[in-house]
């Protein structure tokens, strides 16, 4: 008996630690998740819609003018970023990247999504990585944010998951997507790396007629 009981114990010395969820972080990161959007859809509302009753409805919602409209919300967005941001480094100082394991699923994304609306990118996109690496991260969402440190470096992106937009020769603003490093094989790439849809199928999602575009054609 006295065996048995020695032998219970060094099993339950020796075993993993039961990983819980910490609630109390799952609840603010939610509600971060949140307030992370709050303006930014309107203004990509905006910017994509060719309906230009949207921007009136807001600006008379907001007793400004329409031209105001855009700036008045990225203004806005910026101060809710800013907050987002500096609660995101002080969750990273404490606990590393808040995974799958530390706050569950979907909730595990909400600080990747506050680091990519930010300049912080390069700080923390190899913490990002790893967290990939772990498990507690999709692949997918680390491809995105290689993409756009690549684009905030006006260098081809590799996984065609970033959009851009500026006036095309006649002066027209023009939708696209930004060069792709090896647009010949993007398809195959995406797909190894676990995205659903060709990069014309998701150029079409964002309402982008897809083409191959060069990065020497945006100098």
């Amino acid at each position: 008996m006295k065996t048995l009981l020695s032998l219970f114990l060094l099993c339950a010395l020796n075993a993993p630690a039961q990983q819980h969820i910490n609630t109390h972080l799952k609840k603010q990161l939610d509600s971060i998740l949140i307030v992370d959007q709050q303006y930014r859809s309107n203004v990509e509302a905006i910017l994509e819609a060719s309906d230009p009753h949207i921007k009136d409805s807001i600006a008379k919602a907001m007793s400004i003018s329409a031209s105001m409209v855009v700036p008045y919300l990225m203004e806005l967005q910026g101060n809710v970023d800013s907050t987002n941001q500096l609660f995101i480094e002080d969750v990273f100082k404490k606990y590393g990247y808040p995974g799958k394991t530390l706050v569950g699923a979907p909730t595990n994304e909400v600080a990747y999504y506050v680091i990519q609306h930010s300049d912080k990118i390069s700080k923390y996109i190899e913490l990002i990585r790893q967290a990939s690496k772990k498990k507690e991260l999709p692949f997918t969402l680390v491809a995105m944010m290689e993409d756009r440190y690549l684009m905030d470096n006006n260098q081809e992106q590799i996984y065609g998951t970033q959009g851009w937009r500026m006036p095309d020769k006649n002066g027209n603003m023009e939708n696209f997507i930004w060069p792709i490093k090896d647009p010949a094989n993007v398809n195959a790439l995406r797909k190894r790396s676990g995205f659903k849809t060709t990069v014309e199928e998701y150029a079409a999602s964002l309402g982008i007629t897809y083409r191959v575009v060069k990065l020497s054609e945006l100098q």
